[in-house]
């Protein structure tokens, strides 16, 4: 495991931590998507950049 797939994993937990407190605060949806499609999209680059699938 290398250095930036570690903090793209890293961040992508972040941001799910931010869609369930957003989400318990009732913020609106549209923010709640636009964090989901960006921690989804840190984790798989984050998994994608693994070295395990070589």
């Amino acid at each position: 495991m290398n250095g930036l797939s570690t903090v793209l994993i890293v961040v992508g937990l972040f941001l799910i931590g931010g869609i369930i407190s957003f989400a318990k605060q009732q913020m609106p949806k549209s923010l709640i998507v636009l964090l989901s499609i960006g921690a989804a999209m840190c984790l798989a680059a984050g998994i994608l950049r693994l070295e395990v699938w070589n």
